[in-house]
């Protein structure tokens, strides 16, 4: 057969399934949803174990109803003739199992007795509207004050000053997209598109940039987000330029701190290149490292608590960025409320995951605050305790 007849066979065959009588209006296995399903079976039981609550869900019971009571109103449903409408609790319920466990939508169906489909949308329902509902309480857009405590915050905990936050790309898995070629194949051999994130020294988002290319390079990435198109036309208010806290040095900017693959910029400060470095600028790569590894302890966090990020994700790349939207902004609710464990905040102090790196020009400007930073380290002012003996 050629093309034309394939085409036509296939329409005809599409046709014929639209006019296929459905069997059942709800399948006999779901009828008895508010017999057998999960929801109804070991909602409360959960509930009255305040750990296994948190263990399945990812957050604690007075979270949960908290987050259940911004939701409700716009998840609500009415009932038909044919079947009682699912309740915005159990759709809840249902949506953070889903982000909690990593499961898939068939897994969904036959615990909690729905249809395969009717997970799906719920899942994406859910997880469109925690995004459109909790993402301006969550992740509010920094103002000035606020990146100053993000600032003051880091030189606390991170003996780095003048830092807005820490800035880097996550890979996050897909199964091939449909019709996408090679743009959502990385150099890890893998489909995924990217999860840009500045995050502040509490293991907070500060800022997501989700839905890129798997393809891109971080950088290319984030010198196109919102974020660094703000701060280069000068919208985005950042602090005024300060003396560094009990010196009299040049006055440097405030800046983000990343890794050697974004470009160096008087906003953005990398590790220096080169094997062969000075004790200056080793003290330097190490007191950035000590403040760039929030961002990766933060990805660390999110994938561990929401482990449909440990696996492929089985949907079409709107959703997907759908689920990884609702998962960051469900990081920072339950961090909120709910606090963190001590081994979430486990000190990276070595400098064994600093490889050589190819050095990039960042100007003038640039280089002049490494090396007014560079000296400030090295003073007593500026110097730690521990830092020499980690070079």
């Amino acid at each position: 057969m050629n093309r034309g007849q394939i085409i036509a066979w296939l329409l005809h065959r599409r046709r014929k399934r639209q006019r296929r009588k459905r069997l059942h209006w709800v399948h006999p296995i779901n009828q008895k949803r508010e017999e057998v399903g999960l929801f109804y079976t070991l909602f409360e039981d959960l509930r009255n174990d305040e750990r296994k609550f948190f263990n399945y869900f990812r957050m604690s019971a007075g979270s949960f109803d908290e987050l259940h009571g911004k939701l409700q109103n716009v998840l609500q449903r009415q009932n038909t003739q044919f079947r009682n409408c699912i309740q915005p609790i159990e759709m809840l319920a249902i949506t953070l199992r889903y982000l909690a466990s990593g499961c898939t939508f068939t897994d969904l169906h036959y615990q909690y007795r729905v249809g395969i489909s009717t997970a799906r949308k719920i899942v994406q329902e859910v997880c469109k509207e925690i995004w459109s509902i909790m993402r301006v309480e969550c992740i509010p857009t920094p103002t000035c004050d606020r990146w100053e405590s993000i600032a003051s915050d880091f030189e606390t905990t991170a003996n780095f000053p003048h830092c807005l936050g820490a800035v880097d790309g996550k890979h996050i898995r897909l199964t091939c997209p449909f019709n996408s070629g090679s743009m959502y194949f990385n150099y890890k051999d893998y489909f995924s598109i990217v999860l840009m994130a500045v995050v502040d020294s509490k293991y907070k988002f500060v800022y997501v940039d989700v839905g890129s290319y798997g393809k891109e390079c971080d950088s290319s990435i984030f010198k196109r987000s919102n974020l660094w198109k703000s701060i280069e036309n000068n919208t985005q208010q950042l602090p005024e330029e300060r003396l560094l806290a009990g010196t009299e040095s040049p006055k440097i900017p405030y800046f983000f701190v990343a890794d050697e693959a974004f470009g160096l910029h008087k906003h953005l400060l990398r590790p220096f290149g080169g094997k062969h470095l000075t004790i200056e600028k080793r003290v330097f790569n190490y007191r950035l490292c000590r403040a760039r590894r929030y961002v990766e302890c933060a990805f660390g966090i999110l994938s561990n608590k929401w482990r449909v990020l440990h696996r492929p994700i089985n949907v079409q790349t709107d959703f997907a960025v759908l689920i990884v939207n609702a998962c960051i902004v469900l990081h920072n609710y339950v961090r909120d409320r709910d606090g963190y464990i001590v081994e979430d905040t486990t000190t990276i102090t070595g400098l064994d995951d600093l490889a050589g790196e190819t050095t990039i020009r960042g100007g003038l400007a640039a280089n002049n605050i490494r090396s007014v930073l560079c000296k400030y380290f090295m003073s007593n002012l500026g110097s730690v305790p521990w830092q020499m003996s980690k070079i």
